[in-house]
């Protein structure tokens, strides 16, 4: 078994109280020991598997992210219906010109240890891109077509007891498959389940708290299991670990069991404090143990009301939310937990509380860290349903899969007491019809009866067709995807007595680009292929992120927002889809490497009530520009504030009502551009000075700067540190301007994994260890490996004081 990596292990020899043994379930990860090969059909391998010459890959795999970037891998020529397009023209970089299209193959091989008729063994896929056909000792288990889902076979027909067993999976990519980067390859775990006939069925147990006072709370756990003459004990711990209830149930009906068990005093999970419990459920016949399986859980209360809007635990509060597209920037879409935890991380900082996955399901351990970190979460299915938005989408299989992919969906989350809602589908043609409204009808009654405790809701754009048609009257939760100038129209005439921000402003920005005269734009497109990071551009059917601000703060109705996005993408370059190079978005509050915009400070401003924000822009080398008007905005918490220009007051500004964007930002829009040191001082609301911050201009780039997000590695060849660098002068001002090409070697008990500069229009790979710096700053990602011990990072540069920084792994 040298050629796997067990990572979750549960092969324990338990003692009950009769004192009689018995072994329970083993769950293997497939981590190590695959063998990959791209640009082979599914025939190529039917009878001969000599993979001596293929690629060794750890899985979690994406095969498209070593790139090279390529206009022609991706080249369309189309017209982008969501966007009110009507006339088709050439699109380049929608799906992040990554070489994703092609077919694949894997293949691994694993052993039973003790494996006897008893036993029953399933192969679970947490998501494979796409299309996936497996098979095992050269026979085909079963596929699956849609490329976010899990799914699992029961493969103990074809699997040999004793000696290795061989498992081969063909994936395959089709070009206008999708509007962003797909990615490619297994690019979530697989796993290898052994466990008795008698146990707990995959994804078995439902756990929901319908009861919740201060001194109690009802806890009611439906178990499926499979065999004859079962009894289940079930254990509730608390976050200590302390068991705080148990109960044991041998009445089954059907093959569910239900339990109703009693916690007291009951510790409340929100996104303030996440609290977890677990519940152990052993599986017995007579007195021997056959299985046992441990499910974490949260006891928390929702509701969705009408002029009222939404409450957790009895507390009406509203989603300050965002979208997430499933990519990791320059780890592409291979699961990480390290790249998921920084980005929440981030996002927890920023004061969000809320995550959508779009638009697509998401990943566990994503759902995992939003339970552990505080994060609620709206799920999402669908980007497409019987109507198509590209070619090979998911319409082609939505009448027949549709259901099951929903039911895995549910059934493999719903224990996650971050979800608060799910979604059946985002901006779907079939928002027009009487046929559509059928469809979200049909998708919300298999949510409910998989899971009759949390609404639906659909990302709707074409709110008049669902005004006229009633697909938005039926629906738990009216959401829309922008459309702020219909918010009232839509309150008034949909039965729900409330409306979610389902996707939100769609604002653009390059982090540390700025450009002039000062303006809200529409739509612009500049030489450079870059945008303005004074948040004042938007595409053609979004808005600037002050409008939402207005609608959030004024109207209780409006329960929420989810901002497109949290952070860049690969993929969807608007507004440079007919440009090139320009090959990730531009949407992102954060850039691709994890690095805030300006607009993070923003949403700081409003959403993070704990802590202050005194945030200036732009940056002040401005070479060329002296005497030209420059202006200086202040994202801040504070109302008013004072700048100073090397001294010079340039007047206090206070926020009000004029315009949304004086009433969520300070702006001076006459200041003159001269060198040296702005300042701003901000006052509390009895006019006393509180805060300042200060900008200097920078000299000439002198030495590089390191600064990691975390210096402790775990040793399990997957952990990562994201490390910032930067480049400052001899005063140790940062340059905002610095573009020069740095390189990257990793020593020690690690290795250099990824390079990421946040440029949306940058060719350069990201697993080659060198790279430029945009607006002075760049991200290099070092994982550990499966030894314990030092690692040192080191940059280097032409011209540029070399730094070395320390970290290591345990």
């Amino acid at each position: 078994m040298n050629i796997m990596k067990y990572t979750l292990l549960i092969l324990t020899i338990l003692l009950v109280s009769s004192g009689i043994h018995a072994q329970e379930r083993v769950v293997t990860e497939l981590t190590n020991g695959w063998k990959f090969s791209k640009g082979t059909n599914e025939k190529a391998f039917e009878n001969d598997f000599n993979d001596s010459k293929w690629q060794n890959v750890t899985v979690p795999h994406d095969w498209a992210i070593y790139g090279p970037f390529d206009k022609e891998i991706d080249k369309q020529i189309a017209a982008i219906e969501q966007n009110g397009e009507k006339v088709a023209t050439e699109k380049t970089g929608r799906t992040g010109a990554l070489p994703y299209i092609g077919e694949a193959w894997y293949r691994n091989q694993f052993s039973l240890p003790n494996f006897d008729k008893n036993k029953k063994v399933i192969l679970l896929f947490e998501g494979a891109m796409s299309e996936p056909k497996v098979f095992v000792n050269g026979q085909k288990v079963g596929e699956w077509n849609y490329g976010y889902n899990y799914f699992y076979f029961d493969i103990t027909d074809y699997v040999a007891a004793n000696g290795k067993n061989s498992l081969a999976v063909h994936l395959s990519n089709l070009g206008l498959s999708s509007r962003w980067y797909p990615g490619a390859g297994l690019y979530r775990k697989v796993k290898i389940i052994v466990k008795n006939k008698e146990s707990i069925d995959q994804w078995g147990t439902f756990i929901t708290t319908p009861f919740i006072s201060p001194d109690l709370a009802k806890v009611t756990i439906k178990t499926k299991v499979s065999g004859e003459n079962l009894r289940i004990i079930t254990k509730i711990k608390d976050a200590k670990g302390i068991e705080v209830a148990t109960n044991e149930n041998s009445t089954i009906f059907g093959n569910e069991f239900e339990q109703n068990i009693a916690v007291k005093n009951p510790h409340l999970w929100s996104p303030e404090n996440p609290y977890l419990y677990t519940a152990t459920s052993q599986i017995y016949v007579g007195d021997v143990l056959k299985d046992e399986t441990t499910t974490r859980f949260g006891i928390r209360s929702i509701k969705y009301e009408a002029n009222k809007g939404f409450s957790l635990n009895g507390e009406v509060r509203k989603f300050k939310g965002v979208c997430l597209h499933h990519d990791l920037g320059p780890i592409g879409t291979a699961i990480n937990k390290a790249a998921l935890r920084r980005q929440l991380t981030i996002l927890k900082d920023m004061g969000c509380n809320a995550i959508r996955s779009s638009h697509n399901m998401p990943s566990l351990e994503q759902l995992e860290l939003c339970d552990e970190m505080g994060f609620m979460f709206l799920a999402e299915s669908f980007d497409e349903w019987a109507k198509p938005k590209v070619k090979n989408g998911y319409h082609r299989f939505f009448d027949t899969d549709a259901e099951k992919d929903i039911v895995n969906l549910v059934q493999a989350t719903r224990n996650h007491p971050s979800i608060v809602m799910w979604s059946s589908g985002n901006e779907v043609p079939d928002q027009h019809g009487a046929e559509g409204v059928k469809r979200a009808k049909w998708l919300q009654d298999i949510f409910h009866r998989e899971d009759p405790t949390r609404p639906v809701t659909v990302g709707m754009d074409q709110v008049k067709a669902t005004l006229a048609s009633g697909f938005g009257a039926l629906l738990d939760i009216p959401g829309l995807n922008y459309r702020v100038h219909l918010y009232e129209e839509a309150f008034g005439k949909f039965p729900q007595g409330f409306i979610l921000g389902s996707e939100t402003a769609s604002t653009v920005s390059s982090r540390g680009i700025y450009k002039f005269p000062v303006v809200k734009a529409q739509s612009k497109q500049y030489d450079d292929f870059q945008t303005s990071s004074y948040d004042l551009e938007y595409c053609s059917w979004s808005n600037l992120p002050d409008d939402d601000f207005v609608l959030q703060d004024d109207k209780p109705w409006v329960i929420g927002e989810f901002v497109w996005t949290g952070f860049d993408y690969l993929g969807e370059p608007t507004p440079y889809d007919e440009k090139w190079p320009s090959r990730s978005s531009y949407f992102g509050i954060s850039d691709l490497a994890g690095l805030p915009k300006d607009r993070f400070y923003l949403y700081r401003s409003r959403w993070n009530t704990n802590d202050k924000t005194l945030h200036i822009l732009p940056h002040w080398n401005w070479e060329g520009r002296e005497g030209q008007t420059t202006p200086v905005f202040v994202y801040t918490n504070y109302e008013s504030a004072e700048l100073f220009v090397n001294g010079k007051s340039m007047g206090i500004q206070r926020k009000n009502n004029a315009t949304p964007q004086n009433r969520y930002r300070l702006m001076w829009m006459d200041v003159k551009y001269e060198p040296g040191t702005i300042k701003v001082v901000a006052f509390d609301t009895q006019g006393n000075r509180v805060a300042e911050e200060e900008i200097h201009t920078a000299e000439k780039p002198y030495q590089i700067k390191l600064e990691a997000d975390r210096t402790n590695l775990e040793a399990n060849g997957e952990d990562l540190a994201f490390v910032t660098v930067s480049v400052v002068d001899k005063k140790g001002n940062p340059c905002p301007t610095a573009t020069q090409q740095l390189n990257f070697s990793v020593t020690g008990k690690g290795t250099y994994r990824a390079a990421c500069n946040g440029d949306a229009t940058s060719l350069e790979q990201f697993h080659l260890p060198t790279m430029k710096l945009f607006s002075g700053k760049l991200v290099v990602l070092v994982q550990s490996t499966s030894e314990a011990g030092e690692i040192e990072l080191k940059v280097t540069g032409i011209g540029l004081k070399t730094a070395k920084i320390p970290l290591k792994s345990n």
